[in-house]
């Protein structure tokens, strides 16, 4: 705990290279905190940390390395952001999934125990819900109906039984569908805005699964990124799990529509087979009563799709790691 007259707090962001991640370091520096950030750049950038982070790429996996920097900057807040969140793929990469999404976590939830941080905050999913009457609220049970969604559940549990066992202190926010600058638009595999503007600097159809009525709510990262950063600073939140984002929902259509309209591009569409997913995912966030108005839809898709323009379209890559491949979407077997 920093007290008044004490030195900064120290925050450790994992994934802080990445896209939510590094928008989380940016609002901590401004909080005032020294700020290091751990990132194995599997699908983070260097460029997207921010100046004055103290920078060291590797993974959670790395038990040494954590250690290492547990005792060195002697952390009083972990913000844990670092996964690799594709749903869909998640059915066909459980091994890798699950080492990543939730033996990593483990890895820094024993530190945190350890090394007696002050709160963790852990950015779960609302994957956790799984196929329930929407809007989820978060006394809903946790069900969730793939992979990710298990993994990120089994976390939200161990940080529970942490505290109940050894008082570790934490908050657990449920972000869904956060788009904005920084995101990987070349990951064929999530990020639905991303990968619609990506194939609208292409000139191509923007691809849909099934018929496209799937309904979702859309979040720009301005509205989850800030209140994640100053979460430890509300001890109301501690040990409690909150639903962040946006309220209004879209379906996948209405989504083609308006990123369409941000690029300034036809609104053309191609449709795929179906896959396996929740049909219809949205929360209540009545809970988080500190979020403010969540930004307009078509506001928050302008400014990404100027961060877009800007720096072009990437080629998406074929994940290596595939594991199971019965079932799989063609699209995802690069045919």
């Amino acid at each position: 705990m920093v007290f008044e007259g004490s030195a900064m707090p120290t925050s450790l962001v994992t994934g802080g290279a990445g896209f939510l991640g590094s928008h989380v370091a940016e609002h901590l520096l401004k909080m005032g905190d020294h700020v290091v950030v751990l990132d194995d750049l599997s699908g983070g950038f260097v460029r997207n940390v921010s100046d004055g982070c103290d920078f060291y790429c590797g993974s959670i996996l790395d038990r040494d390395l954590l250690e290492r920097l547990f005792n060195y900057f002697a952390f009083d807040y972990v913000y844990h952001l670092a996964a690799y969140a594709a749903e869909g793929l998640s059915h066909f990469i459980k091994r890798f999934n699950y080492t990543n999404n939730l033996i990593g976590s483990v890895n820094l939830i024993n530190c945190a125990v350890n090394y007696h941080v002050e709160c963790f905050v852990f950015t779960s999913s609302i994957a956790v819900y799984g196929e329930q009457e929407p809007p989820f609220t978060e006394a809903m049970p946790r069900i969730p109906e793939d992979s990710y969604g298990i993994a990120k559940a089994a976390v939200e549990r161990e940080l529970e039984i942490s505290h109940k066992m050894w008082g570790l202190p934490y908050v657990i926010f449920r972000p869904h569908n956060v788009y904005g600058e920084r995101q990987n638009i070349g990951d064929k595999y999530r990020n639905v805005v991303g990968i619609f503007m990506n194939q609208c600097l292409k000139g191509g159809p923007m691809t849909i699964f099934g018929d496209g009525e799937q309904i979702r709510a859309f979040t720009y990262v301005s509205d989850v990124a800030p209140l994640i950063a100053a979460c430890v600073d509300v001890h109301a939140a501690y040990n409690e799990s909150f639903n962040v984002g946006s309220g209004t929902q879209v379906t996948l259509n209405q989504l083609a529509k308006f990123v369409a309209d941000a690029m300034g591009c036809e609104p053309k569409v191609r449709y795929l087979d179906e896959r396996n997913e929740v049909k219809y995912a949205f929360c209540d966030h009545r809970k988080l009563t500190w979020a403010p108005t969540p930004m307009p839809i078509n506001f928050g898709l302008e400014r990404m799709a100027a961060w877009v323009k800007q720096h072009g379209a990437r080629e998406s890559k074929e994940f290596q790691h595939i594991e199971i491949r019965g079932n799989m979407p063609n699209s995802w077997r690069g045919k």
